[in-house]
């Protein structure tokens, strides 16, 4: 598997895919059935022009398998940090530990612009998000953000670490 970024090559559509296939899959019993059978394709495309953030895709073999996206933190409690704003991957590219290399080309990349310390926002209720990032340094820091999604209330805790590690 090799990361790079997005270019103006990439097929804002594929990479949608990744986000809406993710969804489907990781957010099954948190988020409801029908907000999720209902994701209009393309539904993430628009988020892959936003200037401010740097995107990412994960390719293996030709075939887009997985994204992420960081930026500055946007969040004022959390003013100084970079931000890890999302990391998704085709359902059947999980559990195989390119996760783990994406999220660090994310980590390395907050630090090459220059941020000590990186966060991010998970849903509460995604049990095996929450350890995968902190079987990676990352720590809650019970900071809590109330969300809606699909007529259903949620929280997304904070997690954070050091460039380096915790």
């Amino acid at each position: 598997m090799t990361v790079r970024y997005l270019t103006d090559g990439d097929d804002p559509a594929a990479v949608s895919e990744i986000y809406e296939r993710s969804w489907k899959h990781a957010y099954k019993g948190i988020i409801p059935q029908a907000f999720l059978d209902g994701i209009p394709r393309g539904k993430w495309a628009k988020h892959l022009k936003n200037a401010s953030m740097r995107h990412f895709v994960a390719e293996e073999n030709g075939v887009l398998i997985g994204t992420a996206s960081v930026c500055a933190s946007r969040w004022e409690d959390f003013k100084g940090y970079g931000e890890l704003v999302s990391i998704y991957f085709l359902p059947e590219y999980t559990g195989k530990g390119h996760g783990s290399k994406l999220l660090e080309r994310c980590i390395a990349e907050l630090g090459s612009m220059g941020f000590e310390r990186v966060m991010l926002w998970v849903l509460e209720d995604n049990l095996s998000a929450r350890a995968f990032y902190e079987r990676r340094g990352f720590i809650c820091t019970e900071t809590f953000l109330a969300d809606e999604i699909g007529g259903k209330p949620l929280r997304e805790a904070a997690y954070v670490r050091g460039i380096g590690g915790v």
